[in-house]
């Protein structure tokens, strides 16, 4: 009989159909080891059905763009509306039909880790792709929902490749290429998912380098958004060159 160490090991390495005949193979062994590495293995392929599910949910859009005759078929998406500093950032992607993105989805759903690994995946896989942003300055001046379009239009411009067909993330953009607003698209959309990622790990990447320069911020952990502790520092400082000042009036008494 085989040890549940060498059992465990092959219940590991086992693929979907290898594990199904482990598992007739030890049906009639009950020891509570080989059970418990049983049921963590039938945990996994649960797991992975599931991300296999949604991932096919998440596709519907692009394959229908597909069937219709598009090829080039680009998500956006912006992150960085909300907080009271730096700048907001807007990312498209253009997928490759051939890559499996699984695991991609609205970026907020995702650990950082997942999203660096992600990021790294649909950089490195995608047809084509741009990050572009829109500055403090230019948010105060235009408004963010103008910032945020502007930093789209930038992206879009960024682009190798022209995309045929844009898909947003509940936003509309006046560029002549057709495109479709979807509500929740970042977690309904597999390409606008993955600009949310690549946007997302982009901007969180400048607020960690632009923290070394303004430490008492604390930008490296929130991002430029209002915790406590970055109002706070506003409040008894004041603010620095990357913060909205029509975003912060009322922590500085200002009308």
């Amino acid at each position: 009989m085989k040890s549940i160490k060498e059992i465990s090991v092959e219940i590991k390495e086992a693929s979907f159909d290898e594990f199904q005949a482990i598992k007739l193979q030890l049906k009639e062994d009950n020891r509570k080891g080989v059970l418990k590495e049983i049921e963590k293995k039938e945990k996994y392929f649960q797991k992975v059905q599931k991300l296999i599910k949604e991932y096919k949910y998440r596709q519907r859009y692009e394959i229908d763009l597909f069937k219709k005759g598009y090829t080039l078929v680009a998500g956006l998406d912006e992150v960085g509306r909300g907080p009271l500093a730096g700048p907001v950032y807007a990312a498209v992607v253009i997928l490759n039909p051939k890559a499996s993105y699984l695991g991609v989805r609205d970026s907020k759903k995702l650990s950082e880790k997942q999203r660096l690994e992600l990021s790294e995946k649909i950089k490195s896989t995608a047809l084509d792709y741009c990050i572009a942003s829109a500055t403090p300055k230019e948010i105060d001046e235009i408004n963010i929902l103008n910032a945020t379009k502007l930093a789209m239009e930038r992206a879009i411009n960024g682009l190798k490749l022209k995309p045929e067909y844009l898909l947003l993330d509940a936003i509309n953009l006046n560029v002549n290429t057709p495109q479709t607003s979807i509500i929740k698209g970042d977690d309904n959309s597999i390409s606008i998912g993955a600009a949310s990622i690549i946007a997302k790990v982009a901007r969180d990447d400048y607020m960690k380098d632009i923290s070394i320069k303004y430490p008492e911020y604390d930008f490296e952990s929130n991002k430029g958004y209002g915790t406590a502790k970055h109002i706070d520092a506003i409040s008894s400082i004041g603010p620095c060159e990357i913060h909205r000042r029509t975003f912060i009036k009322n922590i500085l008494g200002e009308r």
